[in-house]
């Protein structure tokens, strides 16, 4: 037990002396260390000065699809071609039925703000016969803003590939369009009798007429001849005869006199009006049965394909406002930059963006412009201070279905690359430079850590062995800055000197 004891004393006594601090000690750990300077190495690294911005993801150009239903004579049911969330609309497809009939999409800038029919004339015929032209169909002069038969073809041909039979025709049309060139015939006819009318008496009497005439104008001077040469003379009876001569010569020169048409020319031009107004109503038959381009049946959308993004209207209802909201087919990420910013990019300018799953996708910058006034696009504390804010829309790289669905509707993070190196330069800290005494810039190289760099009186000295070095600073971003020097010991690993 004695032994025991003093093992146990033995080894509390030394537990115990490794806890007793000598006076030199206690002094030599309260005295503070000695000051040095702080390090960091150069590196080798690309430099690159990034525009940084959110953006929302999402289809451009969504647009609200509304049906015009001034035009219809019934309520606005919707009849069928209620299209899917997520389906495409090209042009000349049809977007939606309403009352029978179809509502066709087409590419166009003008809304259908009216009925088209033959004998129109003005920009929205244009864009009717650029849009047709669009899809395959001969419209006629597409540099002419008139609605001609041309025109009427192609709107019909537009129907049937549709689907639909074309708007205004049916028997009663048929029946006024054939009324009237019976009309048209009936005036010709009469016309044609009216001048043969004015030809007849613009001819005159026959040759035996005027034989006749004279006939009876030598008849009469030999019967007044003899009656004068009769003995016993009855002056009676030549009085009677020296009337009837001159009955005889008044009926020859009233039958030579030049032929009066005033009465034939009358109903000649009678009937030329007649038909003339045959005509006009044919040409208006016609261009009634000319298919026209209702305005409750078209609609028109700034660029094709677009993407079907919502849809309000059901089959069986009657729509009223928005039926459909439809966007690009094409993803895009719209952001905003500072005006400073925005001096930086330009169209076709490499980008990244992250996902919410952290994968960085590929995108181009499409556009930059500044924002409308008013506009509420950004609440940012530059704009409210007053700033210009610029929007900047981006096209993201090829993306597979599943990443379109998960990235739309999302804000993601954009980086923007405006200036970089040339690869990997050498680059130290920015607070690695100091300025020399004639501007120029230079770092403080410090001696390995085995001791082995040297510091030439030449290129100065910091102390503590270090040197100061003279460089030739370049691009600077994300707080380091590329460097260039002819000195061998300014490479990488060398330590500089950041701070004290």
């Amino acid at each position: 037990m004695i032994a025991v004891v003093a093992v146990v004393a033995l080894g509390a006594g030394v537990a115990l002396s490794r806890f007793v601090v000598s006076p030199a000690e206690l002094a030599a750990a309260a005295r503070p260390p000695e000051a040095g300077p702080v390090t960091a190495p150069i590196e080798r690294r690309v430099i690159q000065n990034t525009v940084t911005t959110r953006a929302d993801v999402a289809y451009a150009d969504a647009v609200d699809v509304k049906v015009d239903t001034t035009g219809l004579s019934g309520p606005a049911v919707v009849t069928g071609r209620v299209p899917e969330v997520g389906s495409t609309l090209d042009a000349g497809s049809v977007a939606l039925e309403v009352a029978g009939r179809p509502l066709l999409v087409l590419p166009g800038a003008l809304p259908a703000y009216r009925s088209l029919r033959a004998g129109l004339s003005g920009p929205d015929v244009l864009q009717l016969k650029a849009a047709l032209a669009g899809v395959g169909l001969d419209a006629g002069d597409t540099t002419s803003d008139a609605y001609d038969a041309a025109t009427a073809a192609a709107v019909g041909e537009l129907y049937r590939r549709a689907g639909y039979p074309p708007p205004g025709s049916g028997p009663e049309v048929e029946q006024q369009l054939a009324g009237a060139r019976s009309a048209v015939r009936s005036a010709e006819a009469a016309v044609e009798q009216a001048g043969a009318a004015v030809s007849t008496a613009a001819a005159g009497p026959s040759m035996a007429a005027r034989v006749e005439a004279d006939n009876q104008v030598r008849e009469a001077q030999r019967a007044l001849a003899a009656a004068v040469d009769a003995v016993p003379r009855e002056d009676s009876l030549v009085a009677r005869l020296e009337d009837e001569l001159a009955l005889a010569f008044a009926r020859r020169d009233e039958l030579l006199e030049p032929p009066r048409t005033s009465a034939e020319q009358a109903s000649l031009a009678a009937a030329e009006e007649q038909l003339d107004d045959a005509r006009a109503a044919l040409v208006r038959a016609e261009e009634e049965a000319l298919t026209g381009l209702p305005s409750a049946e078209v609609v028109y959308l700034t660029s094709l394909p677009r993407r079907v993004d919502a849809v309000t209207a059901e089959r069986g209802s009657v729509t009223t406002g928005a039926a459909l909201s439809v966007s690009g087919a094409e993803l895009v990420l719209q952001g905003s930059a500072s005006a400073a910013d925005a001096e930086l990019l330009a169209p076709g300018a490499a980008a990244t963006f992250e996902g919410a799953d952290g994968v960085e996708h590929p995108a181009t910058v499409a556009s930059v412009a500044a924002q409308k006034e008013g506009s509420g696009a950004d609440d940012s504390a530059e704009s409210a201070a007053g700033g210009k804010r610029f929007d900047v829309v981006l096209t993201p790289g090829e993306l597979t279905d599943q990443e379109r669905e998960s990235l739309k509707g999302s804000n993601v993070r954009v980086g923007i690359p405006v200036q970089s190196t040339d690869g990997e330069v050498l680059a130290v800290p920015v607070v690695a430079l100091t300025a020399g005494p004639g501007g120029e810039a230079r770092i403080e190289l410090v001696p390995d850590e085995d001791g082995s760099g040297d510091s030439p009186a030449s290129a100065g000295s910091g102390g503590s062995g270090s040197a100061l070095v003279e460089v030739e600073a370049g691009l600077s971003a994300g707080g380091f800055v590329e460097i260039r020097s002819p000195d061998p010991r300014v490479r990488a690993g060398a330590r500089v000197v950041v701070g004290r």
